[in-house]
């Protein structure tokens, strides 16, 4: 059961609520066992929707799972955003890195339902309003303690919007799609750094198959203090974000350091998004019998042929590597991407050099025969042979050209281009100064 939380507290909570039972046939129901204030006597039951009304601000609500009929998968609490950021639809996770300014405990987290969120904002940009934009910010104020996973479900960011029948109605809508979705998905990270909108853990929410639970960015950070003294804190994220993983935006080496002792790993954006349906075994398993994501690991195409750990390591022939990424480099990199199961990379993810992991030992000749087809656009001709590609070309000639009385300069630029010139009444062809050039590549 999803329970949907309406603060009366808040005009565009109830406004939300309102469009809620305009969109869908609910079930009235009543609970006399609680008051109205405290979302007892009339509340909606719509499929796997609960909804249920309070007097109180949603940041003064403790424990408000404890509310609902059953135990919900998550709370939804729909809710105005105030800020300077325009019409806006967003969601967040509820906590405190440092003092309790705004509801909840001092260094507290509720618990976080990154699946669900990465669900909402996907509804977002399906009925968003043209005027809105769509976002997700970092962990700033309670509850700490829903009683069940939950997250804020925003309409802002002013008056005009927060009466606005279109936001309204997107948000409610964004909620229904929420239905059977579950809080969480193998795949979560926490977040730390960057600014209170998150653009980098938006990015990673829209753009990748991974999740984010709680968010301190920069000021909450900042308003907890040194992490060596909040290790506690940082913990508690983790757990509330039911989450092995951290991306650290910005430069936070102490923060790192605890985060890592605290046995949590730190990847980069990169790696969130090099592991992109790939299973994390296979990709551990990799990064051990080769080199790391952040050291410029990446992942081939092959990289579902085979059993995790069943690939076979090879080195890659950088010298024959190196002149097919001069010749054509999209084409080079292709060459060792769309064999491997894995490879390592330099310049970014532009060059592969070094050694690649591939499906089986006779598919690193299918390398080496596509590097050399690459040489083709360049050589005359092109042979692989049992320990070596070899490649050869008619090539121009300098000292040829000097011994026949050609002066350097033009004469020089044209007979390289194939053209004949006129040198003190004779003429010279490309052919009198042409040799052949024979280049050998270890493989």
């Amino acid at each position: 059961m999803i329970a949907v939380v309406v603060s009366r507290a808040d005009s565009a909570s109830v406004h939300i609520g309102e469009r809620l039972l305009e969109l869908e046939d609910w079930e009235e129901r009543t609970d006399d066992s609680r008051s109205d204030a405290d979302g007892g006597g009339t509340y909606y039951r719509h499929a796997d929707f609960e909804l249920r009304e309070f007097d109180a601000m949603h940041l003064e609500l403790a424990n408000v799972a404890e509310a609902f009929s059953a135990d919900p998968e998550f709370v939804a609490f729909v809710s105005r955003h105030s800020g300077d950021t325009g019409p806006l639809l967003t969601a967040h996770f509820t906590g405190n890195f440092g003092p309790a300014e705004y509801g909840g405990e001092t260094g507290r987290f509720a618990r976080a339902c990154p699946n669900a969120q990465k669900a909402v904002v996907e509804a977002f940009d399906r009925h968003a309003p043209d005027a809105y934009g769509v976002g997700v910010e970092c962990t700033h104020h309670g509850p700490t303690d829903a009683g069940a996973p939950a997250m804020f479900v925003e309409l802002g960011s002013d008056e005009a919007e927060w009466d606005d029948p279109a936001g309204a109605r997107a948000v409610a809508r964004s909620v229904l799609a929420l239905s059977g979705v579950a809080a969480d998905r193998e795949r979560q990270l926490v977040g730390f750094g960057g600014g209170h909108y998150a653009p980098r853990f938006e990015r990673i929410v829209r753009e990748t198959d991974w999740a984010v639970g709680h968010i301190g960015a920069e000021w909450p950070l900042d308003a907890m203090g040194a992490p060596e003294h909040n290790r506690e804190v940082i913990r508690r994220a983790f757990e509330a974000s039911a989450a092995e993983y951290a991306v650290v935006d910005g430069d936070h080496p102490e923060l790192v350091s605890v985060v890592e002792e605290l046995g949590y790993r730190v990847v980069t954006e990169t790696w969130v998004r090099e592991t992109e349906g790939v299973s994390l075994d296979r990709l551990a398993s990799l990064e051990a019998d080769l080199s790391s994501v952040d050291e410029g690991l990446r992942l081939g195409a092959r990289v579902d042929d085979v059993a995790d750990g069943a690939h076979v390591v090879v080195s890659l022939p950088d010298d024959l590597l190196a002149e097919a990424a001069g010749i054509d480099l999209d084409a080079a990199l292709a060459a060792v991407h769309d064999r491997a199961v894995a490879y390592e990379t330099r310049e970014g993810g532009t060059k592969a050099t070094g050694r690649a992991a591939l499906p089986r030992e006779d598919d690193y000749d299918a390398v080496v025969d596509a590097l050399a087809a690459v040489l083709r656009e360049k050589y005359d001709r092109v042979s692989h042979q049992q320990t070596a590609v070899v490649a050869t070309r008619e090539a121009f000639d300098a000292a040829a050209a000097k011994s026949l009385g050609v002066p350097e300069g033009p004469a020089f630029g044209k007979l390289s281009a194939g053209k004949t010139v006129e040198i003190d009444d004779r003429t010279v062809t490309p052919g009198d100064v042409n040799s052949e050039e024979t280049v050998v590549f270890r493989i």
